[in-house]
């Protein structure tokens, strides 16, 4: 029996199960008083969920009910299901729970003050919103755009010298696992670069969903630039090749992005900091 045969009648049924689980938050949630409105974001709320998306739960509760659900937020996902195991931080006001379905469940709870018009509320799937909280929200937030400011163009071009020195250090120090992330890094510095320039939302940093695969708003080219790009072995030649190929592409990424906020472009600086690894 092959890898992926192994599983396929359990995730042949992941959909009936997430609609179960749909179902069952619900009818947990509407009919608590202290809850204003409950919505999804993610792919369901875009419409392009697949046999693997997960659920991401955004609940908004009174302001004097907020402490104590977000201390009791693993307690709450029992009531939906059987759950296998948790991602939690207990101080943070979101829970991961995995179910024995397969099935995660990304849960996020708010007060409805710290919910404002956004890039990311423009797509939103509404189970529960008597109030109009969450309807007006998205209303408000159609007419955004993502904006990458002069600030943001700083931050992403300093942690791409970062990464980039920093694979030296790492290759020479052998410590080629975190060489391999750093490496992994400059490519997803590369994505953000992508999606500004394509005028995209990003995902936030790290957050490899969606970037790769039939939902990816990349072109083959770009997918394909990702792929010779992985490391595959450590070796430290084939590495700084990689990395070669990477930095070619930054500087064209690097261009376009700062023509468009009107930053002025130092080569020699950039020169310099490559030059000193490579």
């Amino acid at each position: 029996m092959g890898f992926f045969n192994k599983h396929v009648e359990r995730d042949t049924h992941i959909p009936v199960e997430r609609q179960k689980l749909r179902e069952s938050i619900y009818k947990d949630l509407v009919r608590d008083p202290n809850i204003l409105a409950f919505f999804y974001g993610g792919s369901l709320a875009k419409g392009n969920e697949d046999l693997y998306s997960d659920l991401d739960l955004r609940i908004i509760v009174k302001e004097e009910a907020f402490e104590a659900y977000r201390s009791h937020k693993k307690e709450r996902a029992k009531n939906w299901g059987d759950v296998l195991y948790y991602e939690d931080f207990p101080w943070s006001p979101y829970s991961i729970a995995h179910f024995r379905s397969f099935i995660k469940v990304d849960t996020f709870y708010y007060r409805k003050s710290d919910l404002q018009p956004s890039v990311y509320l423009k797509h939103v799937l509404i189970e529960h919103d008597p109030y109009g909280i969450v309807d007006q929200l998205r209303d408000e937030s159609q007419s955004l755009t993502y904006l990458f400011t002069e600030q943001e163009f700083e931050i992403w071009r300093g942690k791409f010298f970062a990464y980039l020195h920093e694979v030296y250090r790492r290759v020479h120090r052998g410590e080629f696992n975190y060489a391999f992330q750093m490496v992994n890094s400059i490519s997803y510095s590369i994505v953000i670069g992508w999606y500004v320039e394509m005028g995209e939302v990003p995902n936030s940093f790290g957050d490899w969903s969606k970037v790769e695969g039939p939902r990816s708003p990349l072109s083959e080219e770009q997918l394909s630039l990702l792929a010779e790009w992985d490391v595959g072995k450590r070796d430290t030649a084939a590495i700084f090749d990689v990395v070669r190929l990477q930095v070619k592409e930054f500087i064209r990424v690097h261009r376009v992005l700062a023509e468009r906020i009107g930053v002025a472009i130092d080569e020699e600086w950039v020169n310099e900091i490559i030059e000193m690894v490579l």
